[in-house]
């Protein structure tokens, strides 16, 4: 089974030991995804929502780089830090995975890796088109 690294190119990963996604077989695992840019700044600093606007189109990249879709992905894993809003989240949620419906779970948790973070997402996906 060939195994698939993408990589979003920041220094962290290296640091880490991690990859944005790993493809195994069928199986796409996408990493825990913030809403930083590159290694840049943070996208949508106060904003629950906007942060995780930009972190689907990020995890949606990754998931196109290691040959699925968005309509592959059957898991998701939202992390929100304390003062994140989670009914903005949920809403931005619903409007990219709504037909899609993957199995979510939505927590909150003591705090992320920087004070400007609101929200994580991981995703899961499973290609059912074998040929790509």
């Amino acid at each position: 089974m060939i195994r698939q690294l993408v990589s979003s190119g920041t220094e962290y990963e290296r640091i880490a030991g991690y990859s944005r996604a790993l493809r195994l077989g069928n199986s796409v695992h996408v990493s825990g995804t913030t809403a930083r840019q590159g290694a840049g700044a943070i996208v949508g600093i106060g904003d629950s929502a906007a942060q995780t606007a930009f972190i689907l189109k990020k995890i949606e990249a990754a998931l196109h780089e290691a040959g699925a879709r968005l309509t592959d992905v059957v898991r998701t894993r939202v992390y929100l830090a304390p003062n994140a809003d989670w009914e903005a989240v949920a809403r931005v949620h619903g409007q990219v995975f709504g037909d899609i419906r993957p199995a979510n779970t939505l927590l909150y948790v003591a705090g992320l890796v920087g004070a400007d973070y609101l929200v994580e997402i991981e995703a899961e996906a499973i290609i059912a088109d074998a040929a790509r």
